[in-house]
């Protein structure tokens, strides 16, 4: 039990921020039977962990945006347009994953290892071709059709193996965004996400009930808390030297390996 605990915690702390899909790497455990599914507990737990991470990375600019958007922008002026941004940027993909949430069928075809497969290498292609962008705008440059495109895009990642800050990511870099300002807005987009998804995870682990492992939850969340912050970290260096074409190969291997599987197997 510790050793799938620990599979899992590991897993979703690096690739929640890492443009390469957790629901996508989470669903192929499952899928080819690597893994059990994790459950609700665990899955709640780990989401809970990275939401700790990002929002302890992200803090200075979590702290000044709020102060920007409830005063008006008469504190952090500067802050004011890109909190305004994150608030729009965010609606699309809470209705969409709402309604999504309410077709089971739906979701079970999407989690398929093929939808998977093609997501992964058609999505990372793209996140290839937009960091090509010689694009150099800040974080605080983000305006309001920023929001509606990176938004709308965001929705996307509803299909697993698309990857909700690869998809974000690339818009951004697409509308002119620097590299580290693009990590950032998605990181911070990933807050009202993860809340979101928690919180419904939350309220169907209440109605179908069930005993917690306190210890089991803890610890699920403190490593992929942990594992988290070290993948942003690692992930923001990385972007800073070489961009974003490590991920976008390790993608196209991934694809690629999985279609073949799934076409060739």
């Amino acid at each position: 039990m510790i050793e799938q605990i620990l599979l899992i915690a590991v897993l979703q702390g690096i690739t929640e921020f890492l443009p390469v899909s957790s629901s996508g790497h989470l669903n192929l455990l499952h899928g080819l039977s690597i893994q059990p599914d994790q459950g609700l507990t665990m899955d709640v737990a780990v989401h809970m962990g990275t939401l700790v991470a990002v929002v302890m990375y992200n803090w200075r600019d979590i702290n000044r945006m709020f102060l920007s958007f409830i005063t008006m922008g008469r504190h952090y002026r500067e802050y004011y347009g890109v909190a305004v941004s994150a608030f729009i940027a965010t609606i699309p993909v809470l209705i969409a994953g709402f309604l999504l949430n309410q077709h089971p069928a739906l979701l079970e075809l999407l989690r398929s290892i093929e939808v998977i497969a093609w997501a992964t290498l058609v999505f990372g292609i793209l996140l290839g071709f937009a960091d090509r962008s010689k694009g150099h705008r800040r974080f605080t440059t983000t305006s309001m059709i920023d929001a509606i495109c990176i938004g709308l895009a965001q929705v996307l990642a509803l299909i697993p193996g698309t990857s909700r800050s690869g998809i974000t990511m690339t818009a951004a870099r697409g509308l002119g965004l620097s590299r580290r300002a693009a990590a950032r807005f998605s990181m911070i987009l990933s807050i009202p996400v993860i809340l979101g998804s928690g919180v419904l995870k939350g309220l169907d682990l209440m109605a179908v009930g069930g005993g917690e492992k306190w210890v089991e939850i803890t610890l699920a969340a403190l490593i992929s808390m942990v594992v988290a912050l070290g993948s942003i970290n690692a992930m923001m260096a990385i972007l800073q030297r070489v961009g974003f074409m490590p991920f976008v190969i390790y993608r196209v291997i991934l694809g690629l390996g999985l279609l073949a599987m799934v076409y060739l197997g």
